[in-house]
C-alpha cells in the first residue's frame, strides 16, 4: 500500500471519503496487505541476501479480516458508518472496474514465513497504524498507533 492516488490505497481512500468503503459481505476474509515502505525494505533485504531463494511473500505479519481493515481505512478517514456490500453490490462494482468479484470476496491470509525466519523486521506491523501513515503522511503516527 502506498499514498499514491493511482494505487489500490489511492482507490481504497477515494471510496473511504465518500462513504462508498464497505466491508464485503460478512466482513470476514482475511486480507494480506504491507506498507510501501516495508515492501521496498524487504526487496532491498532480499537482493542482499543470498541466502533466501525461491518465493517470498512479501506482506504484513499481521494480515486482518475484511471488517477490521474497512474499519481502521474509515477511521483514519475519518468516516464514521459502515454498511455491508451485498455480493451483488460488489459485482456490479467489479463489473465497473473490470475486474472479478473473487478479488474481492476471497480471503487470502499471506504471511512472510521466510522473512521472519531470517530476522527482517517490519517497520508497520499493525494496519491501524500503517494507514494513518498513508492517509495522514505521518510516519510517527504508526509508532503510537502500534504501541496501543
Amino acid at each position: 500500500m502506498s499514498p499514491d492516488q493511482a494505487g489500490v490505497f489511492g482507490v481504497l481512500r477515494t471510496l473511504a471519503k465518500r462513504g462508498l468503503d464497505r466491508r464485503n459481505e460478512d466482513g470476514k476474509q482475511f486480507v494480506s496487505w504491507v506498507h510501501e515502505s516495508d515492501f521496498c525494505s524487504c526487496i532491498d533485504s532480499l537482493i542482499a541476501d543470498a541466502s533466501l531463494t525461491g518465493p517470498v511473500n512479501v506482506a504484513s505479519p499481521n494480515p486482518l479480516p475484511n471488517r477490521e481493515f474497512m474499519r481502521e481505512l474509515r477511521q483514519a478517514c475519518g468516516v464514521k458508518f459502515d454498511l455491508p456490500a451485498a455480493k451483488w453490490m460488489l459485482e456490479i462494482g467489479a463489473g465497473l472496474m473490470k475486474t472479478e468479484t473473487e478479488l474481492l470476496l476471497k480471503s487470502l491470509r499471506v504471511v512472510p514465513g521466510k522473512l521472519i525466519d531470517a530476522g527482517y523486521q517490519f517497520k508497520l506491523l499493525h494496519w491501524g497504524g500503517a494507514c494513518l501513515d498513508l492517509v495522514h503522511g505521518r510516519f510517527d503516527c504508526f509508532l503510537m498507533a502500534d504501541r496501543l
